[in-house]
């Protein structure tokens, strides 16, 4: 009897091992990981730049998708909300293509845009870092 329970318990040992490959195969196959190129992502995202403020829509991008994580690094076509009080006076609303790195979870988006300002006769052209949070409509 006592050669059967060592038997027994020697055959269950060695499947331990083999129990534990097999659970860490079925972990590694659920994460997804792609980079790809995407021409427009689906986002609508608010901020701030410059004392004022952008609403964007996500261009074309070049992407990297991890389970429910993206983060992009692309172009941000926007309409750049800001007063101008100098005369003679700009728009207050202008059309404006921005550079910038963003992170989306789910349906939450997080930027960190950058827009160019060029040269005037008052100041020189500078890049402007600013921050925005936004939604993502396609998943």
């Amino acid at each position: 009897m006592k050669f059967y329970l060592t038997a027994l318990f020697l055959f269950a040992l060695q499947q331990l091992p083999m129990q534990a490959q097999q659970q860490k195969t079925i972990e590694l196959k659920t994460i997804e990981h792609k980079v790809k190129f995407a021409a427009y992502d689906g986002m609508i995202i608010a901020g701030y730049v410059d004392k004022g403020a952008f609403l964007n829509f996500t261009g074309p991008n070049i992407n990297w998708s991890y389970n429910s994580s993206k983060i992009m690094l692309g172009m941000l076509p926007s309409l750049r909300i800001k007063e101008d009080n100098k005369t003679p006076k700009n728009s207050t609303i202008t059309p404006s293509l921005g550079v910038g790195l963003t992170y989306c979870y789910k349906k939450i988006a997080f930027q960190l845009p950058m827009y160019y300002n060029t040269k005037t006769a008052a100041s020189d052209g500078k890049w402007n870092i600013g921050i925005g949070l936004g939604i993502r409509l396609k998943s």
